[in-house]
């Protein structure tokens, strides 16, 4: 792709989930929304359309396309709502996408096809109650017995893991010491329903109402030998390698809710008057519409740019920081900046901009916090570790 352009392809994709936000999410989102529901009904619409399948090839049940494509539908879909996107980044970037870079064919054939058709959703277990950006103090253990990992441990804010679709989680472990003492971490395929695998009570949040985020449980589960994703030892470097492409796809979703703060208060700048005129007559509303729209066009091109350069085979790792970076500073600026131009209503959840202002803030936290990505983008200019 051209890094500021879309292809023929990209741009008719975009316009299609631009199409099916807006007419088929937005107006039912806001009532799973305070209902704290899952909404099965969009997903497996979205799964019709192929949105689950868009990065992966046709050979696993995929739509042949490219991990551009998938950033495009979740700026589209963030435009209206955050809940949906991130069930949809959530389940190709960390459900699927460890499977397709790392797993056996045979966990490719067993897998890809229900998770690319949006029938089945997948996680990724990698946060812990006393580790967050620290993911490698892992505490959750897996031991070799019999030809079975025995896994026991505590995983914590995992999405799409205890919906009535979810087919599996993907874990990491400590499976080992390795000669220096440091922990050797694997990554394990949990299918859901496997005995001593459980999903707690599901989170009270402020935002991603309609999403679906809880904690698992492994007393004693057991899963065989197989089911292991990827080399033994490697489930750290794995990690980070789905990480730094989760970081665009965040990046996108950031600067889908970024464009659709400034959608909605322009559109609400022609209809809202005060003191005899439209409120957008006032020089103080333009302004700040206008900054609302620099921040996300900004950040727009710098996800752009780091999407190009993955699909280049070129090193990303800065320029998906810098993007997530960027575009969740952005989110979080125009969710603070159109609650201000709707005023009291912003402050409503009967307004689109309510659930953005709510939503925003897990953006600067999830798939990396900004310090992290602060780090990340110093260490990669040369700085100390």
């Amino acid at each position: 792709m051209n890094r500021h352009q879309l292809s023929t392809e990209h741009a008719d994709l975009r316009a299609a989930v631009e199409e099916f936000a807006r007419t088929e999410v937005a107006p039912v989102i806001g009532d799973y929304y305070e209902r704290e529901a899952f909404p099965y009904e969009v997903i497996a619409k979205m799964g019709r359309m192929g949105l689950f399948g868009l990065p992966f090839p046709e050979e696993h049940g995929g739509m042949g396309g490219d991990y551009f494509a998938l950033c495009l539908a979740l700026e589209e879909l963030a435009r209206v709502d955050s809940s949906v996107a991130i069930t949809l980044e959530a389940g190709v970037s960390l459900g699927a996408m460890p499977i397709y870079r790392f797993g056996t064919e045979e966990q490719k054939k067993a897998y890809l096809p229900r998770l690319c058709s949006g029938e089945a959703l997948g996680a990724f277990g990698l946060t812990e109650p006393d580790g967050g950006s620290d993911a490698g103090a892992t505490r959750t253990t897996a031991r070799l017995e019999g030809g079975e990992w025995v896994i026991n441990g505590t995983k914590s804010f995992i999405t799409n893991s205890g919906t009535d679709i979810t087919a599996l989680v993907t874990v990491t472990a400590v499976t080992g010491r390795r000669g220096d003492g440091r922990p050797e971490i694997s990554s394990i395929l949990v299918p859901a329903g496997t005995p001593g695998f459980s999903v707690g009570q599901k989170y009270s949040k402020v935002g991603w109402n309609a999403s679906d985020t809880n904690e698992l449980v492994f007393e004693d589960c057991r899963v065989p030998e197989a089911n292991l994703v990827g080399e033994r030892g490697r489930g750290y470097a794995q990690f980070l390698r789905i990480l730094d492409e989760g970081r665009i796809a965040i990046a996108a979703l950031s600067v889908g809710l970024a464009q659709g703060c400034v959608d909605e208060s322009v559109r609400y700048a022609h209809e809202r008057s005060a003191f005899g005129n439209p409120i957008g007559h006032y020089q103080a509303i333009q302004f700040k519409i206008a900054e609302m729209e620099a921040r996300a066009h900004t950040a727009r091109l710098a996800y752009y740019d780091a999407a190009s350069r993955m699909l280049a085979g070129e090193p990303f790792k800065k320029e998906a920081a810098i993007a997530k970076l960027v575009a969740s500073n952005a989110a979080m600026d125009n969710a603070r900046d159109a609650t201000q131009v709707f005023g009291g209503y912003g402050f409503m959840n009967d307004y689109a901009v309510g659930r953005f202002y709510r939503d925003a803030k897990i953006l600067e936290v999830g798939e990396g916090t900004s310090e992290v990505q602060k780090m990340l983008i110093a260490r990669e200019l040369g700085l100390p570790a």
